[in-house]
């Protein structure tokens, strides 16, 4: 007889191929859908806001509909300010929704993929590939795609770790959770390994702090130009995640029960594991690896909407976009004027999480063993 599934989000049980969807109904589900839109709109508005020069949100909403040729108030602003909220800020602030979507999106697929609630998008080794491809190219100077270099490396050496766990991970024309972990792990850490020579053999203290700030992830340094790949990714790849939303649903309730329900598990695996590592790659080549956003969105947000990714990933993506943002903006302003790298503050907040989220499975198992 098959063991009974228990609910990602809640601990009950239920039945083979389905999710508890108690927690929020259609109603609910709406409401919490437009709070969330309303507070990205909110979060973006003060992402163009606050910096080291203030600029009032009227101003803001004037500068952008001015730019959009919607002129509904009087130009009262300075050129200075309008560069600053238009070529700096702006880019800055789509870049982290993007970004912060994307990760909540690919690590709630990831959760779901592998059957682990621990499972984050760097789980599989693309960061350190992309970590990697980044540090060659700041190390030996490398400028063969002129500024888009170093996230052109990034990506491909995020797509040399996708090729690598994929063949160590299938074995016997099938990839099975428990390899595809494993083998992410080890390519990591070979991976991390060799970054780690490559830092202790460059004697220029310059290389060297521009490797640690790139990985530790940030959202500086991108403008207009850089903005469409991710945000491609972004749309794309959630787009394929909500039309396989009810396969990501039956593999939660185990490979068996996926399987009677009629889903090709080695096949879909297989296929999700390409997509997630792409998205994840593209998104790692423009903004560094930036940790635990795509562990803790996901979590949150199934407390609130129950474990039906139909429901979970559109609000694991807005939610994904207000934290990053609200992240950047806190990385700019705690110590200012030196700027921290966005990457701390989320591991700050996630590495709690993450020790919260292990204590509480735990007791979980415990309870169910003492039942």
């Amino acid at each position: 007889m098959t063991a009974p599934v228990t609910d990602a989000a809640t601990g009950r049980a239920v039945r083979p191929g389905k999710q508890d969807t108690r927690r929020a109904g259609p109603a609910g589900l709406t409401i919490t859908l437009v709070v969330l839109a309303v507070l990205l709109v909110v979060s973006a508005t003060a992402g163009l806001a606050i910096g080291s020069v203030q600029v009032p949100p009227g101003q803001v909403w004037g500068i952008v509909t001015h730019a959009l040729g919607a002129d509904w108030a009087e130009p009262d602003w300075s050129r200075a300010r309008e560069t600053i909220v238009l070529d700096v800020r702006a880019p800055r602030v789509l870049l982290g929704a993007v970004a912060g979507a994307g990760l909540a999106v690919v690590g709630t697929a990831l959760q779901a993929l592998i059957r682990n609630p621990l499972a984050e998008p760097y789980l599989l080794g693309v960061s350190s590939g992309a970590s990697l491809g980044a540090v060659v190219v700041i190390v030996f100077g490398v400028t063969l795609f002129g500024p888009a270099s170093l996230s052109a490396a990034a990506f491909a050496g995020a797509l040399g770790a996708l090729l690598l766990v994929y063949a160590t991970a299938r074995t016997g024309g099938r990839i099975t959770s428990a390899r595809l972990v494993l083998s992410g792990v080890a390519i990591a850490a070979v991976l991390t390994a060799v970054l780690d020579l490559l830092l202790l053999t460059t004697d220029r203290g310059n290389e060297a702090r521009a490797v640690l700030a790139w990985t530790l992830g940030g959202l500086g340094g991108v403008n207009w130009g850089t903005l469409w790949l991710p945000s491609a990714a972004l749309l794309l790849g959630t787009a394929v995640l909500m039309v396989q939303a009810r396969n990501l649903n039956l593999l939660l309730a185990g490979e068996e029960a996926a399987t009677t329900m009629g889903l090709d598990v080695a096949r879909f695996r297989a296929r999700m594991f390409v997509l997630l590592s792409l998205v994840t790659g593209i998104l790692v080549a423009a903004c560094g690896p930036i940790g635990f956003v795509g562990l803790m969105l996901p979590h949150t947000v199934r407390l609130a909407v129950g474990g039906d990714h139909r429901r979970v990933l559109p609000t694991a993506a807005l939610g994904g976009a207000v934290f990053l943002i609200w992240a950047d903006i806190a990385a700019r302003v705690v110590a200012a004027p030196m700027e921290i790298p966005v990457g701390v503050l989320t591991a700050l907040c996630g590495g709690p999480f993450f020790l919260w989220l292990m204590r509480r499975d735990a007791r979980r198992s415990t309870d169910r063993g003492g039942s």
